[in-house]
């Protein structure tokens, strides 16, 4: 079991799946949304949750003011636990939509219409460098102006590919063992003038 850790469904219970999914720790969670909503990133956003696993990422930013959450799992088993995650935060009185898509992530980002303010991806360990730029220049079109891409992977993993998405690296960060990586889109075509991406270590 893991939990929301604030706003309207605080405390909620969730169930996270077994084998085969990495949940992000709360400690994780909660400084990675304390850091989102520093930067005004949750409040009425069109959240995209990739690689769902539990739902606890889209879940939470619904939880905090989110608008919706798309939550992307292709296993069936892992995508019911998030309908009965989302069940559980709408009873906790969250009124943002949830909806859960059962389908591989760079299928639906193929067909996908958007946009979306706020992306999280977690994908699984066994995932491609590839693949993931793949997944990240499919996803760019269907991003808004200012929205946030925030990548979460093992630390040893190799850095995502932004540049080749045609986004723009803000802010890294690493809890330990996991790394965590923000992109958005550029603020305009002179972006190599903008400030340096911020580097921060949490590492016990």
């Amino acid at each position: 079991m893991t939990r929301i850790i604030a706003g309207t469904a605080r405390g909620a219970r969730l169930e996270v799946p077994g084998a085969g999914t990495r949940p992000t720790s709360d400690r994780v969670r909660e400084s990675l949304f304390g850091s989102l909503e520093s930067a005004d990133g949750i409040d009425g956003a069109r959240v995209l949750d990739l690689y769902a696993g539990s739902g606890a990422l889209g879940l939470e930013a619904l939880s905090r003011g989110a608008a919706t959450a798309d939550l992307v799992e292709r296993g069936r088993q892992a995508a019911e636990l998030i309908r009965r995650n989302a069940a559980t935060i709408a009873k906790a009185g969250v009124s943002g939509a949830a909806r859960v898509h059962e389908a591989a992530v760079h299928t639906y980002l193929q067909r996908s219409a958007g946009p979306f303010d706020l992306v999280f991806s977690d994908p699984p360990y066994d995932l491609d460098d590839e693949a993931m730029t793949a997944d990240l220049i499919a996803l760019t079109p269907l991003l808004s102006a200012d929205a946030l891409v925030v990548v979460e992977r093992a630390r040893r993993s190799t850095p995502p590919d932004f540049g080749r998405a045609g986004l723009e690296l803000v802010r890294e960060k690493t809890y330990g063992d996991t790394a965590i990586w923000w992109g958005q889109p550029p603020a305009n075509d002179e972006a190599d003038s903008g400030p340096q991406p911020e580097t921060e270590s949490q590492s016990r």
